[in-house]
């Protein structure tokens, strides 16, 4: 897989030295059991697969090398590069500007851009009508575009289906970034529906079979559904794709409940399914599989509590906590700032979208055993930043510098 030049400061030895380790021990990602780091008082199980994937290096590299190359001149970004305060802060430090914030709402004028200047298009694509907008004042989009390839990969699999007759459904949060997209892509080729939820696909179902009135759709879905969008006729042949961080295994639920729904409504037979439902499971992402799936292999072993990892806008990561949260207690940090001290930690909560501050969060007894992970858009740098401010309140444990050079590193 391609290589990247990511900025050394979100690099960490340590976290380095470990992925480099996995790696050669397990080429073909079959085991998905966390890294011990015996720090003595302190156990730290990393979980096999976190941080930066292909989809992020690939936008950091771009964006800073964009900077590197154009001194001098105006350079914006469509959005949120990534869903990551640090990453975000130090490309406005290095002079980029934002067009619009994460809900699409805008921040600077279009009017106000030329030709002459660079826009970036983040991570997450951008919808149709905002790359002919770019495009019709001069601003070459192709050439400034780090839309993550699997992000485009959804898009070209729900063109390939559009084509074949089908109606699409997406899995997604329709506030998204990436959502708003990836249907601006899917509606340009076909009737497409937004789903968030398995909650909203059994609804969903309900206009399949008939239970309800179709009128009903239009109120129920407002404002995540194309233009023209006709119950009757579209919701006759469908397939699946997704928002490539929602959790793979709600994504896959969703199309087998869908799938079993036209199987059972239309009366097919094994070999007639593909005439009322798409395979669509080459859509889901390979990061947030590794990454959902290292943590599902990380929470087998026993410990104190979980600490996870990133921004608080970011959807992957979300869900990372949201796996945690079933087993044990969980906090969701953006970054070792969030460690107040030995007795307290600010953490955030997803689901009521608010900061938290939990007292006595670290068990007096020791070792102390916490597992840890980070969403895709994590630099390494701040989960070693996490873990020596952990290591701050255990005096007597043995160093960072130790535990790199166990494995490898300097």
């Amino acid at each position: 897989m391609k290589s990247f030049d990511v900025p050394v400061m979100y690099r960490s030895p340590l976290i380095s030295a470990i992925k480099k380790r996995r790696k050669e021990e397990d080429r073909l990602k079959r085991d998905f059991s966390p890294t011990l780091l015996d720090f003595g008082p302190l156990r730290i199980y990393l979980a096999r697969h976190f941080g930066f994937c292909y989809g992020v290096e690939n936008a950091i590299d771009i964006a800073f090398r964009t900077i590197d190359e154009n001194p001098g001149k105006r350079i914006f970004l469509l959005s949120e590069m990534i869903h990551n305060p640090q990453v975000n802060a130090d490309l406005k430090g290095r002079g980029v500007q934002f067009l619009q914030d994460n809900k699409g709402q805008p921040i600077i004028d279009f009017e106000t851009l030329t030709a002459d200047d660079i826009v970036l298009i983040p991570a997450f694509g951008a919808t149709l009508a905002i790359e002919a907008q770019l495009r019709n004042i001069g601003i070459q989009v192709e050439r400034y575009d780090t839309t993550c390839p699997f992000v485009e990969k959804v898009w070209n699999r729900s063109e390939v289906i559009a084509k074949n007759g089908y109606t699409i459904i997406i899995h997604g949060k329709p506030s998204h970034e990436e959502t708003r997209a990836t249907f601006s892509h899917a509606a340009a080729n076909a009737p497409s529906v937004v789903v968030k939820n398995m909650a909203q696909t059994i609804e969903l179902a309900k206009y399949i079979t008939g239970e309800k009135p179709a009128a009903d759709f239009y109120t129920e879905f407002e404002g995540q559904y194309s233009p023209g969008f006709e119950v009757q006729q579209h919701l006759q042949r469908i397939g699946v794709v997704n928002q490539t961080t929602m959790l793979a295994s709600d994504t896959q639920a969703i199309a087998d409940y869908l799938k079993e729904v036209m199987v059972q409504h239309f009366g097919l037979q094994d070999n007639q399914v593909k005439e009322r439902f798409a395979d669509t499971r080459d859509t889901l992402c390979y990061a947030t599989n590794d990454n959902q799936g290292a943590v599902t292999g990380m929470l087998q072993t026993p410990a104190d509590l979980a600490i996870v990892v990133g921004g608080y806008n970011s959807s992957n990561t979300s869900h990372l906590v949201e796996l945690c949260e079933e087993q044990l207690p969980t906090y969701y940090i953006s970054s070792e700032a969030k460690i107040l001290s030995q007795q307290t930690i600010q953490h955030y909560d997803f689901h009521n979208k608010q900061e938290l501050v939990t007292h006595n969060f670290l068990p007096a007894q020791q070792p102390i055993s916490i597992l840890i992970t980070s969403g895709a858009s994590c630099p390494d740098a701040v989960v070693e930043d996490v873990i020596r401010r952990l290591l701050q309140f255990y005096p007597d444990a043995r160093s960072i510098e130790e535990i790199t050079a166990m494995f490898g590193g300097q």
